[in-house]
């Protein structure tokens, strides 16, 4: 087992564990985390709720929609259809996949939203009934 350098004096520690006693891990990891506290009970808008999805279909949608036009262009053009006939689907698909995705986040928060009304209704009961 090897015993970490110490400084000339002894009362400074060693750069490792100077490292690990001044870093921000604990509180890093709870600011970054995915999920929100229980403990915060400040209502949201709508929008602060909804942003990500919202955005998510709109331009999964523009993708869709320049997807069908470059697909409908070989049959107006005569240059470069090849390349149009390639490139179209891929938009199509790519704007069809955010589009859906989208779609289906939607319902998925509302689920979240309510499981959470319900977590802070039984937790406000149980504070109530148990700090007598």
């Amino acid at each position: 087992m090897e015993i970490p350098p110490r400084s000339p004096d002894g009362s400074e520690k060693s750069p490792q564990r100077r490292e690990l006693v001044t870093s921000d891990t604990g509180s890093t990891l709870c600011v970054s985390s995915r999920s929100e506290s229980v403990w915060t009970s400040a209502s949201r808008s709508k929008w602060d709720i909804y942003h990500k999805p919202i955005i998510v279909v709109s331009v999964g949608a523009a993708i869709f929609l320049f997807g069908t036009v470059i697909t409908s262009l070989p049959c107006f053009l005569t240059e470069n259809k090849k390349a149009f006939k390639m490139s179209g689907p891929a938009f199509l698909s790519l704007g069809l996949m955010l589009l859906v995705c989208g779609l289906v986040w939607i319902p998925i928060i509302r689920k979240k939203q309510k499981q959470r009304q319900k977590s802070q209704f039984f937790q406000s009961l149980k504070s109530f009934f148990f700090n007598r």
